[in-house]
């Protein structure tokens, strides 16, 4: 998929289409991150930064904020935001040829969910090479178990109205179109798109291949009403989550 062609085409859509991570954030556990890592003479790249849903988080917390982005479209909409200290740059994240300058904290919020795992792991790398030692990153992806959990809680849903596993509407389950080995990879269909979901295991070993420091990883809770139009009121906790990534660049 071209890349920087399909959020070009999202553009002015962007803020109906695409999950708002930051208003869906249960227990607000982003504010909190921000707060913890906020420094007045820092500097800090929103990696990924869309129509730049971040920077009312970013711009106040750091002295400047370099936002990039891959879709020329999404970038217009960002600078038409506030904040004076944003430098604005178009990017492919994913390539080897990226110079940055060197950066005490990153931002990233599901932009490594390329169904090319190759280019999700360049992506990480380019985080490793932007940040500052002992520079921090903060970043967001898709839950491969909460999928999975969700699915499951869509099969008990049924279960309790008298339907059996084999009576679902197959398009219940329709964003299981990768099969065996992408499903193993992680790929699952968002509005039939093929989105890279992650383990906690597997964000293990990746960080610690980008030379990566992983200082915590938690669950960003999402409510229900984010996975189903109407979910019945017995559907409360474990809820539905991405993972939060802490990490550091050591040496």
């Amino acid at each position: 998929m071209n890349q920087e062609a399909h959020w070009n085409n999202i553009g002015s859509g962007y803020d109906g289409e695409i999950f708002d991570v930051f208003k869906s954030d249960k227990n607000q556990k982003l504010p909190v991150y921000f707060k913890k890592h906020a420094n007045a003479l820092h500097h800090a790249i929103d990696f990924g930064c869309g129509m730049g849903k971040a920077f009312p988080y970013l711009a106040p917390a750091f002295s400047k904020v370099l936002a990039i982005d891959i879709s020329t479209e999404l970038l217009s909409i960002a600078k038409l935001t506030p904040y004076k200290n944003i430098v604005y740059k178009r990017a492919d994240l994913t390539s080897h040829n990226l110079v940055f300058p060197p950066t005490d904290f990153i931002f990233c919020c599901n932009v490594l969910l390329l169904p090319e795992a190759g280019k999700n792991v360049a992506m990480i790398k380019n985080i490793y090479k932007a940040l500052r030692v002992n520079g921090t990153s903060l970043i967001v992806v898709p839950s491969l178990e909460s999928v999975m959990f969700s699915s499951w809680r869509l099969i008990d849903w049924y279960k309790k109205e008298g339907v059996r596993p084999e009576e679902i509407p197959p398009s219940e389950l329709s964003y299981y179109k990768a099969g065996a080995r992408g499903l193993l990879g992680g790929i699952v269909h968002i509005d039939k798109v093929p989105t890279k979901h992650y383990s906690e295991p597997e964000l293990q070993v990746l960080f610690q291949e980008a030379k990566l420091t992983i200082t915590a990883i938690e669950k960003l809770e999402y409510h229900w009403q984010t996975e189903f139009d109407s979910p019945p009121n017995w559907m409360k906790e474990p809820y539905p989550w991405d993972w939060l990534i802490e990490c550091r660049k050591v040496k």
